[in-house]
């Protein structure tokens, strides 16, 4: 999956691990390779900045503070500022939509994120491997030999107070489950060398072939599509695989309805980058012109031509500023009864412009 998140994953463990070594050995040297992390984190996301407001706090509260007593810190932020600023800088130039972005999610899904942010932590990485990062927690903070380590327990509690003040999705706390899971692992080999060992063996291998399963059926491709529906709670992404030339396929049944004169100023504009990309992939097949859209950076492709004057097939939308006459034409069914995003997705047809592209491109482009 090529997504943010993907790399926040890879970014959050790194530096995790970065702190930690510094923490372990106080060689202030580390601080540049996590300025140089941290700054390719920036070109990703901003989230990053969260992590490193909860580390940095969590070594206040716990220690050890004489790591920030050295040049070297100041050496790493200056590394991370100018491996970032490139983005900062367009950020700026261009109205600073990141944060658009972030306020719209909070604003469209934060009460969701908030009451389903615990459970969520519960079943990410596995059920059953609560148990494991758990022990990692307590580890981390009773073993006199890791005292060192108890900022990174106070850092995932910081960063998920964090996340639910802002409304932030629960997932973005995992990274820092992966570093507590991986500090539970001595204690849990410990735990299965005690007592019964063969019944707490035969336990664990039973648990982990379910919690294997569970991670096959929620993270790949191995259900049919029309059996989907369960895992999308966990796992949205899997439902947003399924069906997008069937959709395209509902976008040209409704092209074809344009007298063929009409089609040369026709233009197919999208709801969301991912209508877009569905038309720009598997349109070609069917005849369709390229689509554009004002979601996102898929923005910066367009906007039409000028002479391009209509009509308009509007997908995801019913209106949309500067055409009038606007008609439903079609609703589409991916016929497998799978709830995601494009089921149900309206296309409709609207009449010539009332004012140039141009123009209108400023007012439809939108970041959620």
């Amino acid at each position: 999956m090529l997504g943010t998140a993907t790399f926040d994953l890879l970014v959050w463990v790194a530096i995790g691990l970065l702190a930690l070594r510094l923490l372990r050995t106080d060689d202030g040297r580390w601080w540049l390779a996590i300025g140089a992390v941290a700054g390719v984190g920036l070109a990703n996301k901003w989230l990053v900045l969260l992590l490193l407001s909860a580390l940095g706090l969590a070594v206040l509260v716990t220690g050890p503070r004489h790591v920030f007593r050295t040049a070297w810190l100041p050496a790493g932020v200056l590394i991370a500022t100018a491996l970032a600023a490139p983005v900062v800088w367009w950020q700026a130039t261009h109205g600073w939509p990141l944060l658009t972005v972030a306020g719209g999610i909070s604003e469209d899904d934060g009460a969701e994120n908030r009451i389903l942010f615990v459970p969520l932590q519960l079943v990410y990485l596995s059920p059953v491997l609560v148990p494991v990062w758990i022990a990692g927690m307590v580890r981390l903070w009773r073993d006199p030999r890791l005292r060192w380590a108890r900022a990174l327990v106070v850092a995932y509690f910081v960063v998920c107070v964090e996340l639910l003040v802002l409304g932030g999705k629960p997932y973005y706390s995992i990274p820092l489950l992966v570093l507590l899971m991986a500090a539970g692992a001595e204690p849990t080999v410990r735990w299965l060398a005690r007592g019964r060992r063969a019944a707490r063996r035969a336990l664990a291998g039973a648990l982990v072939v379910l919690g294997a399963a569970m991670s096959l059926v929620v993270a790949l491709p191995v259900l049919p599509p029309d059996g989907l529906n369960p895992v999308l709670a966990m796992n949205k992404e899997q439902g947003e695989q399924v069906g997008w030339p069937e959709f395209t396929a509902t976008v040209a049944g409704v092209w074809r309805q344009l007298p063929e004169p009409q089609r040369a100023t026709a233009v197919i504009l999208t709801r969301n980058y991912g209508q877009a990309g569905a038309i720009e992939r598997y349109g070609p097949d069917h005849g369709l012109p390229r689509p554009y859209s004002g979601h996102m950076s898929y923005a910066d492709w367009g906007p039409p031509p000028d002479s391009h004057t209509g009509p308009v097939v509007l997908v995801g939308a019913t209106t949309m500023a500067g055409v009038d006459d606007c008609r439903v034409a079609a609703e589409h069914d991916n016929g497998l009864g799978l709830d995601n995003d494009e089921q149900g997705t309206v296309v409709t047809v609207c009449g010539v412009l009332t004012r140039p592209w141009s123009e209108l491109w400023p007012q439809l482009r939108h970041f959620y």
